[in-house]
């Protein structure tokens, strides 16, 4: 992912630093379950674990190895065994590539995971403090970008809240799956090293075993931490395509926070874009993309291929830094929101009452009429009220006398009152967050 969406921390994680020390990490977990075996003498254990490192300078050697071998794992244990003499010959003992490569991808997971869960850490009680602070904040309800019927502003972030808290659990499931590692040999038989090794070395790395390997650890693991973030950027992406709606200068009911000194337009100094919530938009588009390519490499031929590499090279990283970045700039944006109830009180207004359409249509069934006449008689209405200027709906009801044989003046004022919409929005509240 390019430097400008690169946030410090997750983009350490995938640097080639932390990557290669990964892999040593793996390497001296090895080295120590076989010294517990009795293979690798005491000496030699020590002078690996206190002599081997990575550094900036130990990954310009093991690229120089690379350009050589064609191999950068055997570039890798090269360049590490080149750091305790004799003793490294020990180094990568009875394993194949996969083994330290896959091993430590599921340590890097582990640690991305555990930068986006801080994350939604952070935005859920962001959420939560609007969910509250807009409970008595009246908008109208849209379905198909039409308007539909009154809801409370602070719905929306209960949602959101609700939703956030499912790609939580998504990507702690994930972190689970891909919490394994495999120390089994070229084709997942243990045929150079005992299942002892494995054991000892991923209980001294934090993670499980993977029951049945070949040689590599299955990649419908990492498919699933791949679609938990696609879906995680899909949330965020609903988030920020409503904010752009609100934002729109017809609608106008909430905006993005624009800072002191920020500049909207190279030509139109009037500008105000909502252009964090758009970059949201787009990157998600670019983890969702990602997802696809992840599921593709499942499937790979008989015990192992390396058409999986490359992809996970770039989309693993990128992923998870960009949806790092995402989750942050929805923060952002939370925290900043320019809220408008009084143009959201005139949007209302703008549907001249057709939103209680639904609650005279319930109120003629209930005094008789079937559904279909009272539909036909309702829809009437709306539409002579919509086409008339300066007709509201309330009026054009009170001009039928179909509807008048039905219900009273007072039972159409009473239906007319939009808190009749909102009087179970309280229940809705303490089942999210357990009050009100």
């Amino acid at each position: 992912m390019i430097e400008r969406y690169t946030r410090e921390k997750m983009g350490k994680v995938w640097s080639e630093v932390n990557k290669f020390q990964k892999w040593l990490d793996v390497e001296i977990a090895i080295c120590k379950a076989w010294n517990k075996l009795g293979k690798i003498p005491d000496e030699a254990l020590k002078e690996i674990i206190e002599k081997t490192y990575i550094d900036e300078k130990v990954v310009e050697r093991i690229h120089e190895l690379d350009q050589i071998y064609n191999h950068d794992v055997l570039a890798f244990v090269t360049a590490v065994a080149e750091q305790v003499g004799e003793y490294g010959r020990y180094i990568h003992l009875g394993v194949t590539s996969s083994d330290v490569i896959d091993t430590a991808l599921g340590l890097l997971i582990k640690e991305a995971i555990d930068i986006l869960i801080e994350d939604i850490d952070q935005l859920l009680p962001i959420l939560e403090e609007n969910a509250f602070k807009y409970k008595d904040t009246v908008i109208m309800g849209r379905t198909h970008g039409v308007h539909a019927e009154p809801m409370i502003f602070g719905l929306k972030f209960a949602l959101w809240y609700q939703e956030m808290k499912r790609n939580r659990e998504r990507l702690l499931n994930a972190k689970k799956s891909t919490s394994v590692g495999a120390i089994s040999g070229a084709v997942g038989t243990y045929s150079n090293i005992p299942p002892e090794v494995e054991s000892i070395a991923l209980k001294e790395l934090g993670l499980e075993v993977e029951p049945v390997s070949n040689q590599v650890v299955q990649r419908d693991r990492h498919a699933e931490f791949m679609t938990a973030m696609a879906i995680t950027a899909s949330s965020l992406e609903k988030i920020a395509v409503e904010i752009r709606h609100l934002q729109r200068t017809e609608v106008l009911e909430a905006q993005e926070p624009f800072k002191k000194g920020q500049r909207g337009s190279s030509a139109m100094p009037h500008k105000k874009n909502p252009i964090t919530c758009e970059r949201i938009t787009g990157l998600a588009r670019v983890i969702r993309a990602n997802a696809l390519p992840a599921m593709e490499n499942i499937a790979l031929w008989h015990e192992r291929d390396i058409s999986h590499s490359s992809v996970e090279r770039v989309v693993m990283p990128d992923s998870s830094i960009a949806l790092d970045y995402i989750l942050n700039l929805t923060k952002k944006v939370m925290e900043g929101l320019v809220v408008y109830p009084d143009r959201m009180k005139k949007n209302i207004e703008l549907s001249k009452g057709l939103y209680v359409s639904s609650k005279v249509l319930v109120a003629l069934v209930e005094k008789g009429l079937s559904r279909d006449e009272a539909y036909d008689i309702v829809q009437r209405n709306a539409l002579k009220a919509w086409d008339t200027e300066g007709l509201m709906f309330k009026d054009a009801l009170l001009q039928d006398p179909k509807v008048m044989s039905k219900l009273s003046q007072e039972e159409i004022e009473k239906i007319f009152d939009i808190n009749n919409f909102l009087k179970n929005v309280p229940h809705i509240y303490k089942r999210v967050f357990g009050k009100y």
